[in-house]
């Protein structure tokens, strides 16, 4: 008998006192985990855990999931409205309808006085999607103004632009099940652990039952990277010549699907040219990726039979983003890897509910995958909301990223941003801070008072939040999603759809337009506009009751089907012109900043796995920020013992925008010639971008910047990193 075998005690659970269990989707990433949150006798939520019966997390969930009921009880909720004359004046409460009233009144000033488009708005990725959908009917139908985008143009635009110009459309073609059919998987520029971690949990589970090659394309030893067969540690924003290249051995050794291009793509006459001089030699002086291994894998993937490809914003937040998106889309097409199980091109998304504000808010157009530019879809959506068609726009306005260089300039005087926090999100934070003081009128709607945004605005409306709420979300692999009402809203804050409903009132379209009080109302509408027989985005066949019992369904479903459709494109026509994908060609054009005697170092920003975004949520959240409480930065050793620079120390790291005080710490993860800063943390990592654009996208280029590296005061540097980072 084994010593002790009889006295070992048995694991138990701690019993909170749960008497309900209540389903929703989680809030933060776009993986789409079902949720179920715990409640106690007197219904205050005390406990999450995964639905078990959930085909996306299947009972598991990353960190943030785990602690997510904590949200409703953080501190800095916001509990009324707020409002002052000036900027810099106190702040002081007022009713939801003299709030109400004074920004109907101010926006209409606004417009008045300097044109329809002077006042911009600026969503998120993070409401509903019959919030997103009622907020663009809002924007586009009552208010009027054309300057109105999403923050997801920081993470997402890349990947929606780069399928739009292949597809003809945007919509990720692919799903997680794909994991499990694939033979070669290629992940550019995604740190799955960290970043979608129940994803990273799905592909793990994959290869543990039927074994095939990882490629990770990433500057970094990240963590997936670490996991990988073959890792390619590539130069910053060069993976399009990494793609051209591929797409030149794949050709010229004859390993392309010569009966799939003729049949399903154009333009392949004009690629094959492009391509022809991206050989792997030539190629491999300008990404850092030697010739043999160029090969190796364009070999592995041309030959796989089954392979697909994954990308997050390694390659979306890039002057080349855009491009990048569509040379992985060529790899997929000239290999046939497109509509088929475990063959696809699968961006993955950033925010909750990026998918939603893509497919309905009306940011890029009209809801539904419509365009302001097709004057039958400017008709149509006239017709059904009940104005003249002539009130819309003929063309989309401004980007998120364009519209503050307006506002800098005097084109945009007035702002409202929606779950949106561009003091840390965007780059070249130094000049956001001014250009944010130049508006005449600016609102800011978060479920945060303490938003770092809100410092500058004149009016703060509190939002509820997440499953406070009810509606859903749609995720990564298209899949839409319930969140349903756990607790009422905190306070006196007000669920954004009825915001925006009690705002739109005020707007003399309201007298034509109906603007349905209730989520499930919202998405009926947004069922009867989706039908066609042609639209790839048909949720006509969903039902609230359907989504719930099967948690969560996949778009299409159409009126009539019992479920939703894995994968697009299947029957390989394209929602271009002539039904067929395009094959671009694509030259490369180097415009990244680069390191150089001055700045000698690489900066690289990202994510991890214990916070999210700006922070806004998890680092009031003790299980998730005493992980990660301070900003740092990751050195290589050899590099830091150059400059004498010791393992914890405190530095000052500066580009030509600004500077930004950090904790160093010492890994071989990263090159001599790079560090890595998270950029969750406020005033810290968006000082030092520049953030090129993207032509295409608009997105900004957060990952190729150039910096050098101070040694500081030891003590004033712990002092200012305290006094910056408390909450």
């Amino acid at each position: 008998m084994l010593f002790g075998r009889n006295k070992k005690n048995p694991i138990k659970i701690a019993d909170k006192g749960i008497v309900e269990w209540k389903y929703t989707t989680c809030g933060y990433c776009s993986t789409g985990c079902s949720i179920e949150v715990g409640l106690n006798a007197e219904g205050k939520a005390i406990s999450s855990r995964g639905a078990a019966g959930a085909d996306v997390n299947r009972g598991k969930l990353c960190v943030k999931g785990i602690f997510e009921h904590e949200l409703f009880t953080t501190e800095g909720r916001g509990t009324e409205p707020l409002y002052r004359e000036k900027y810099i004046d106190e702040y002081k409460p007022v009713s939801w309808d003299t709030a109400l009233d004074t920004m109907a009144e101010k926006i209409k000033a606004v417009q008045e006085k300097y044109g329809r488009d002077s006042f911009a708005i600026i969503s998120t990725g993070q409401i509903l999607t019959e919030e997103f959908y009622t907020l663009g009917k809002l924007t586009r139908g009552a208010i009027g103004t054309n300057n109105y985008d999403g923050n997801t143009t920081l993470c997402m635009a890349s990947a929606v632009s780069g399928y739009k110009r292949s597809f003809g459309s945007d919509g990720p073609p692919g799903c997680y099940e794909d994991f499990e059919d694939t033979d070669c998987l290629i992940a550019f520029g995604s740190n799955l652990p960290e970043q979608h971690p129940i994803i990273y949990w799905r592909l793990k589970e994959a290869m543990e039952k039927r074994k095939f090659p990882l490629i990770v394309v990433d500057p970094r030893v990240t963590m997936l990277a670490q996991f990988a067969d073959m890792h390619l540690p590539i130069t910053p924003g060069t993976d399009l010549v990494l793609l051209n290249s591929l797409a030149h051995v794949i050709l010229d050794e004859g390993l392309a699907d010569d009966d799939y291009i003729n049949a399903h793509t154009n333009g392949f006459e004009e690629f094959k040219a492009l391509v022809k001089e991206y050989d792997p030699v030539s190629a491999s002086k300008i990404c850092g990726i030697d010739e043999d291994t160029i090969r190796n894998v364009a070999r592995l993937y041309a030959k796989a039979g089954k392979a697909m490809s994954i990308w997050t914003m390694g390659i979306n937040q890039s002057t080349h983003g855009s491009d990048g998106v569509v040379a992985i889309n060529n790899l997929n097409l000239i290999t046939g890897n497109i509509g088929k199980p475990g063959g696809t091109s699968l961006s993955i998304t950033g925010q909750c509910n990026a998918m939603g504000t893509r497919e309905w808010s009306s940011c890029s157009g009209l809801p539904g995958y419509r365009y302001l530019e097709n004057p039958e879809d400017r008709k149509e959506i006239a017709g059904f909301w009940g104005i003249d068609e002539e009130f819309f726009p003929k063309k989309r306005g401004l980007f998120q990223t364009d519209i503050f260089p307006a506002i800098e300039t005097g084109q945009i005087k007035g702002l409202w941003l929606v779950a949106s926090n561009p003091m840390s999100s965007l780059p070249n934070s130094e000049r956001i801070r001014k250009t944010l003081e130049k508006l005449d009128f600016f609102v800011v709607q978060d479920a945060y008072s303490d938003v770092e945004s809100a410092q500058y605005a004149h009016m703060y409306l509190p939002a509820a939040i997440w499953a406070e709420k009810d509606g859903c979300f749609t995720n990564t692999e298209r899949r839409v999603n319930r969140i349903t009402n756990i607790q009422q809203p905190y306070a006196n804050s007000k669920p954004d759809l009825w915001i925006f409903n009690q705002l739109a009132k005020r707007f003399d379209h309201y007298k034509t337009m109906s603007f349905p009080d209730t989520a499930e109302e919202v998405f009926e509408e947004m069922k009867t506009l989706s039908k066609g027989k042609d639209r790839t985005l048909d949720i006509s066949g969903m039902s609230y009751q359907m989504i719930e019992k099967q948690r969560g369904i996949q778009w299409p479903c159409r009126e009539g089907d019992e479920t939703g459709a894995q994968r697009l494109y299947t029957d390989g026509k394209f929602q271009t012109k002539d039904g067929t994908a395009n094959l671009i060609a694509l030259p490369f054009i180097d415009n990244n900043e680069r390191p150089d005697n001055e700045f000698p170092f690489w900066l690289n920003t990202g994510r991890v796995v214990e916070h999210f975004h700006t922070r806004t949520r998890t680092g009031k959240m003790g299980n998730c920020n005493k992980y990660s409480p301070t900003p740092y930065m990751e050195m290589n050793p050899d590099a830091a013992a150059d400059l004498g620079i010791e393992h914890q120390a405190y530095v000052r790291v500066v580009s030509k925008r600004s500077d930004a005080v950090v904790m160093v710490q010492l890994t071989q993860r990263i090159p001599y010639n790079m560090v890595f800063i998270p950029f969750h943390f406020h005033d810290c990592a968006n000082r030092l971008t520049l953030g090129l654009l993207d032509p295409y996208s608009r997105q900004p280029a957060f990952k190729q910047n150039a910096v050098r590296i101070e040694k500081i005061d030891q003590k004033e540097a712990a002092q200012r990193n305290l006094e910056s980072r408390s909450f």
